[in-house]
């Protein structure tokens, strides 16, 4: 309702600026009040995150990529833009940490579990193209570089869910975000366990 009453009043201005009305009516239309955390986010239980990840398959360059950024979405809270600039001098396999430079710039240390671990090695390991980039995730064709943009994430991961025979509202990378926030919670984590995995700079933004 917010659109299409924000897209009415751009078009009546514009009329108005053109003369093809004699009135600006702009003022007409009412505002549509949103509240804020009206509706809990969306997320997937248990079964169906199981049922995500089992439909990857891992024998290729693009399954194994795709699977480990899948991990890292529902694991550690990555953001989108946090997976296709993630370089492969940030993670410390030795002492198991990774790190993220998230908004604004602000970089974080999170613990690499070793699931995600396992397959971030498969992929770089074996089907990761050769490549003077420094990025972990490249482009399964030629020329191989890093992904573009972070709505490629979200089509990863829509297109999984498709696999997977998930039907959701939500489709993109920010449904595993959610996923990894509320499992926190329904696994006894506090709201800022929860904080602290998203690397929000307020306790507030988890809150909604």
């Amino acid at each position: 309702m917010q659109l299409i009453a924000t897209c009415a009043r751009t078009f009546i201005s514009y009329l108005f600026l053109i003369d093809i009305v004699k009135y600006d009516l702009i003022y007409s239309i009412p505002t549509i009040r949103a509240y804020r955390s009206a509706h809990l986010p969306e997320y997937l239980d248990c079964t169906k995150l199981g049922e995500l990840l089992m439909s990857c398959e891992t024998v290729s360059a693009k399954g194994s990529r795709n699977y480990a950024i899948l991990l890292l979405l529902v694991k550690i809270g990555f953001r989108a833009s946090e997976v296709i600039n993630l370089l492969l001098q940030d993670i410390n396999w030795r002492i198991g940490v990774l790190k993220i430079t998230g908004k604004g710039g602000k970089s974080s240390n999170m613990p690499l579990p070793s699931e995600v671990g396992e397959a971030l090695s498969n992929y770089i390991t074996r089907f990761r193209p050769k490549s003077t980039s420094r990025h972990v995730f490249l482009s399964t064709r030629a020329p191989f570089r890093k992904l573009s943009h972070a709505s490629t994430i979200s089509t990863i991961v829509r297109r999984q869910l498709h696999t997977a025979g998930i039907e959701t509202e939500c489709k993109g990378a920010h449904l595993m975000r959610y996923t990894a926030a509320t499992l926190c919670l329904k696994n006894g984590g506090s709201l800022l366990d929860a904080c602290e995995l998203l690397r929000h700079f307020s306790i507030d933004t988890t809150a909604i």
